[in-house]
């Protein structure tokens, strides 16, 4: 994999592919979402984007591998500014919201998948680390949360605190780590002082 990356040049151009969703930057990391069509992702992205994120892609964003571990996103030149929404049609962002709302390309760190779960099929997996798990582009293994979308779910909210908890991952600081370890911490001070004679 590093040597593939190592030999990325002019003669030997980037691998490329393409991911069918719309690619924002979010609290500065590079999120793609995606879901069947219809699922209300172009959406929630315009939500995003009224949050003061950025878009960079909608429909169908480019993504390269540029280094050992790199993912680089960008927009096809045609789709650049613009965001079909289900009955609105095309829009220009740009010209909506100002050129701050637009941003050329980003890295990818994050996909989102949006999918339509029961409400039985909600109550299921880990309560702990949620439904996370990984998904290899171009050889590049990239964290993918899924959120379930139904009645009343804020998923602009989910989506800003997904990121947020993925750039505390990176910085090595792992929320259900810490509280596992508080959890085992206390029942071990419990058993502690249970033993020690005299105590109540």
């Amino acid at each position: 994999m590093a040597q593939k990356a190592q030999n990325l040049t002019a003669e030997n151009p980037a691998e490329k592919t393409i991911i069918h969703g719309v690619f924002l930057e979010v609290h500065g990391l590079g999120v793609v979402l995606t879901g069947e069509s219809g699922i209300g992702k172009s959406e929630l992205a315009l939500e995003l984007i009224t949050r003061n994120h950025r878009l960079i892609a909608d429909d169908t964003p480019e993504f390269s591998l540029t280094g050992p571990d790199t993912i680089h996103g960008t927009c096809p030149e045609a789709l650049r500014d613009f965001i079909e929404v289900r009955s609105l049609g095309l829009l220009n962002i740009r010209a909506m919201y100002g050129d701050t709302a637009i941003k050329s390309s980003q890295d990818l760190h994050l996909m989102v998948h949006l999918e339509k779960k029961t409400s039985e099929e909600m109550q299921q997996g880990n309560r702990l680390v949620g439904n996370s798990g990984l998904k290899e582009i171009l050889d590049v293994k990239i964290p993918v949360v899924t959120l379930p979308i139904g009645t009343g779910r804020n998923l602009a909210v989910l989506v800003e605190a997904a990121a947020k908890h993925h750039f505390l991952l990176r910085k090595g600081y792992n929320a259900p780590e810490l509280f596992i370890n508080r959890q085992q911490d206390l029942i071990h001070q419990q058993s502690t002082h249970r033993q020690i004679p005299g105590k109540k």
